[in-house]
């Protein structure tokens, strides 16, 4: 019988411990659940773009899990899974020489075009929570449901958004010093 209570008050700290654990997440704990690379990359096209860098490393933690070499079903490539039709667009306005779709591999490439495209969509929509809804779903499904008088339509796009804005303020807090020095 002592034993068996011995056990069950083990268990009841080794419980506790984990509940204490996952509601504080120190930044080292979540240093290791959410990485960083590229930090250079991140802070300086955050900085040319007026982009929070937090923003754009949730962007990248949730599109790619920090993966360069991502490709996803719909063609979507690289660390913030930039289609090759977009990227096109953006070398056009940004007056790039030449596009390569293997560009979109290139962190670099992928990171600047990832953040201008963050930041045109701030310039149309404003807030926050529609151009996570638009890089996810796309502009025109968004236009749609503004024009609509109706909120974010697709469970998925709703999953996103609300995981980006979460991850954004793991990132905020457990890389501050890396991010916005």
């Amino acid at each position: 019988m002592r034993k068996l209570l011995w056990f069950v008050a083990l268990g009841v700290v080794v419980a506790v411990t984990f509940a204490v654990v996952d509601l504080t997440s120190p930044p080292w704990y979540e240093r290791l659940r959410y990485p960083l690379r590229y930090t250079e990359y991140v802070r300086v096209h955050a900085q040319r773009h007026s982009l929070d860098p937090a923003l754009i490393a949730a962007v990248i933690y949730q599109e790619s899990r920090w993966r360069s070499g991502a490709k996803s079903s719909s063609g979507a490539i690289g660390l913030m899974q930039i289609t090759p039709e977009t990227a096109r667009g953006i070398a056009i306005r940004t007056h790039g020489s030449a596009f390569h779709t293997q560009d979109l591999y290139n962190p670099e490439i992928n990171i600047r075009y990832g953040a201008w495209y963050l930041d045109n969509l701030f310039k149309k929509y404003g807030n926050e929570r529609l151009v996570l809804a638009a890089y996810n779903a796309g502009q025109g499904n968004v236009d749609k449901w503004r024009a609509n008088g109706e909120s974010i339509q697709f469970a998925e796009t709703r999953a996103y958004v609300k995981t980006v804005e979460d991850v954004k303020q793991v990132y905020r807090s457990a890389w501050r010093s890396k991010l916005y020095q």
